[in-house]
C-alpha cells in the first residue's frame, strides 16, 4: 500500500505561479503547497540561486520533499548545487519553454529555426511591461534591431486556449516585426514533475 502522502513544497517561478495553483486545484491536494519567487528574477539568473537558497533556507525543514519549480534558467549549474544541498527536485531541461514544448519538440522547433523568440502564457500576458518596458522598446523603439536583429520567429507556446491572449501574441509580433506561430503544448512537462512530487511512493 502508498504510503502517506509526503508534506510537499513547490517553490516556483512566479511565472508559474498560476499553472502550479491550478495543478494543484485539479489534483485536488492539500498536502501540497505552492510558494512562488518574484517573476522579475526571470529576466536576472544569477539571482536565482541565493533567493532559492534563502527561502529554503527558512522553510526547507517543514517538507518531505521540495520541488524547486525551476529548470536551470542560465543560472548555469548553480541552481542544481542548491537544490543537491536541499535534497530537492528541479523541473527538468534548461528552461520553462524546453518543459513546456517538451524535450524532444522544442529540440525540433530550434533546429527548424534558430532565430525564435519564445512567449508562454505568462509572457504573453505581460509582454509589454517584460519586453517593451523592460528593455526600453517603448520608448526606444529604434532598439528593436539590436534586440531582435537576428531573431525571425515569435513562438507562442501556448498554456491555453485563450483567444485574448493570441490577439495579444499577435499584437507582440507586429511589434516585434516577427512571423508569429502558435503551438498549443499545455502543461507540457511540467505536470508529470508536479504529479510525480505529490504522489506516495509504494512500498
Amino acid at each position: 500500500m502508498p504510503d502517506p502522502a509526503p508534506r510537499s513544497l513547490i517553490l516556483g517561478c512566479g511565472a508559474l505561479a498560476r499553472e502550479l495553483l491550478e495543478i494543484v486545484k485539479r489534483n485536488g491536494w492539500t498536502h501540497v503547497d505552492v510558494d512562488c519567487l518574484p517573476a522579475s528574477l526571470h529576466n536576472y539568473p544569477d539571482r536565482i540561486p541565493p533567493a532559492v537558497d534563502a527561502r529554503l533556507a527558512e522553510v526547507a525543514g517543514d517538507y518531505d520533499r521540495i520541488l524547486i519549480g525551476y529548470a536551470d534558467c542560465g543560472t548555469v549549474g548553480a541552481l542544481d548545487d542548491v537544490a543537491l544541498r536541499y535534497g530537492a527536485e528541479m523541473l527538468p531541461g534548461a528552461h520553462c519553454y524546453e518543459f513546456y514544448a517538451t524535450g524532444d519538440v522544442f529540440a525540433e522547433l530550434h533546429d527548424d529555426e534558430p532565430g525564435t523568440f519564445y512567449l508562454t502564457d505568462y509572457l504573453v500576458r505581460h509582454f509589454d511591461r517584460i519586453v517593451m518596458h523592460g528593455l526600453g522598446l517603448d520608448r526606444h523603439p529604434e532598439l528593436r534591431n539590436a534586440y531582435f536583429g537576428n531573431y525571425r520567429r515569435l513562438m507562442y507556446l501556448a498554456q491555453t486556449k485563450d483567444e485574448s491572449l493570441v490577439a495579444k501574441a499577435k499584437a507582440a509580433a507586429e511589434k516585434l516585426d516577427l512571423v508569429l506561430d502558435i503551438r498549443h503544448v499545455g502543461m507540457g512537462e511540467l505536470e508529470p514533475a508536479v504529479v510525480e512530487l505529490a504522489m506516495p511512493r509504494r512500498r
